[in-house]
């Protein structure tokens, strides 16, 4: 058994080093400063870093008290609602995206926010949108998780020293789930960064307007600048691998 369960982790093991030595292996300290110095990917890393920052934000603001909510609380439909939460992680980005961009190019309440609020589609802003839409499940499911080991007795005392459920939710609750909720925010900001298939349904793939790195990517792909392309996803695989790294300080973190 130890045998053969050995084998399979060094399979994989392998697939995924085959992965990263592809590109790595690839990649020269000229072809890097080359890239570095393109305006083109400059945009690509500012874009990518500020609508992530955005959508892990908003995230946060949604998917925090939505996993208090399913951790603490009993309701008709809950069972409903957890699942349509996992929605958007199972669905193929390229569908989400599509949904979105018929939400608000066809729907009565898009067009109400396109017409009024803010423009969505093939636009930074749709940007956001996407990458908010993918990366909440996984603020929800790990905050939930956190929130269901925290014994609601904490909560309880602090009520009966004249706290109330807000308050004890903010003194008490919250900063015992800070590192849950640090860990989730990561995974969601992660997800941002790598978001590909709902930003290219949503906010298109225009050079210098909507190109985030994984869009700069194809784009480059599809011109056939192979070293580009391949300089910005050698960016992205050094982001992976410092997200990875961040989740396993924060769970070394007391």
């Amino acid at each position: 058994m130890r045998a053969l369960a050995s084998l399979a982790l060094a399979f994989f093991i392998f697939a995924v080093l085959s992965v990263v030595l592809s590109i790595a292996g690839k990649i020269s300290p000229q072809v890097l400063q080359t890239a570095f110095s393109s305006e083109e990917v400059q945009f690509a890393i500012s874009l990518s870093l500020r609508s992530a920052l955005v959508a892990t934000l908003f995230a946060l603001l949604v998917g925090v008290p939505s996993a208090y909510a399913l951790a603490r609380f009993e309701f008709r439909g809950k069972e409903v609602l957890d699942s349509l939460i996992d929605l958007p992680v199972v669905l193929p980005p390229l569908i989400t995206g599509f949904g979105l961009l018929i939400f608000f190019g066809e729907t009565e309440i898009g067009k109400f926010v396109t017409e009024h609020l803010v423009r969505v589609v093939f636009t930074p802003y749709g940007i956001i949108v996407a990458q908010f839409f993918v990366a909440t499940p996984f603020v929800v499911r790990t905050t939930r998780a956190v929130f269901e080991s925290i014994d609601p007795k904490y909560e309880l005392v602090a009520q009966s020293l004249g706290s109330s459920r807000f308050e004890s939710f903010l003194r008490v609750t919250l900063p015992m789930a800070k590192k849950g909720i640090l860990a989730g925010a990561i995974l969601a900001w992660a997800r941002c960064m790598g978001e590909f298939g709902a930003t290219l349904m949503l906010a298109g793939a225009t050079k210098m307007r909507t190109e985030t790195l994984p869009i700069a990517v194809f784009l480059n792909i599809s011109v056939g600048n192979i070293e580009l392309a391949l300089a910005i996803a050698f960016i992205m695989l050094v982001v992976a691998i410092l997200t990875i790294l961040s989740i396993k300080t924060v769970a070394r973190l007391k």
